[in-house]
């Protein structure tokens, strides 16, 4: 049965865009067709975490979102060449466009909103897809907002910090008033000092939500500076024993 997760974040710079591209690989490991959707518009760039390079790109989101094609034209493969297995899945993004001009104009002008809703349903179904992954602008924008109204879970990712524990409680609070069947906690660059018991009850008594998984601080993925992916190249480390823990757990949620 096909699931589709938001992921968000209230503020920049928690790794979202690194867990969705790493959470894709993992699932598509795993023998899953995993679509991912750049919703990130206003500041894309997904397509460079999978080797994406924009001359590969000759449609965008954008260009679907403005009726100028068909979701199909803006849906990639890009399933990396070790996952490319018979008993392994598939990856296709729809990314968005890293055009300056095109970013104004979405910002500015904006789009028919009834071709998100459209879109997120006619990929999943082209692509005869098992998960379809958004990786939202974070904090809470119009896109964000019509994604929480259209997925079957919302992984709510943050570091353990004061001002994303704060802002986080908004969104959940949102996201719950829009009837998000499924909400998830998922903790980011998690400091080996910090006691994971600790923050685990910490977080339970701050949101009443359950966590999907806290994702070790790890100064060599900062340092591939989203160049590739972090699991596929280094699967022994720890950040990703716990990203195939956590699509593991998707899998089962």
């Amino acid at each position: 049965m096909l699931k589709i997760i938001a992921f968000n974040s209230f503020r920049g710079g928690t790794g979202k865009s690194n867990i969705v591209s790493n959470l894709a690989a993992a699932l598509a490991d795993r023998g899953k067709r995993v679509g991912v959707i750049d919703l990130d518009l206003p500041s894309p760039g997904i397509h460079i975490l999978f080797g994406m390079d924009q001359s590969q790109i000759a449609h965008t989101l954008n260009d679907y979102l403005w009726g100028e094609c068909d979701i199909g034209s803006v849906s990639y493969d890009i399933t990396p060449e070790a996952l490319q297995g018979s008993d392994k899945g598939t990856i296709f993004l729809a990314p968005a466009s890293f055009n300056l001009d095109d970013i104004n104009r979405i910002v500015q002008d904006g789009y028919e909103i009834e071709r998100l809703s459209g879109g997120i349903n006619e990929m999943a179904e082209l692509l005869d897809l098992d998960f379809l992954l958004i990786d939202t602008h974070p904090g809470l924008n119009q896109e964000t907002l019509m994604a929480m109204a259209l997925v079957d879970r919302l992984v709510l990712v943050l570091r353990p910090d004061s001002q994303d524990f704060q802002g986080t409680a908004v969104t959940a609070e949102v996201s719950r008033k829009l009837g998000v069947p499924k909400i998830l906690v998922l903790l980011n660059r998690v400091l080996a000092a910090i006691d994971d018991d600790q923050l685990r009850n910490l977080v339970t008594k701050t949101y009443q939500l359950p966590i999907l998984g806290l994702l070790p601080n790890a100064d060599e993925v900062m340092l591939m500076a989203s160049r590739d992916l972090f699991s596929m190249r280094y699967p022994e480390h720890p950040f990703s024993q716990e990203i195939r823990s956590v699509a593991q757990t998707l899998i089962n949620v």
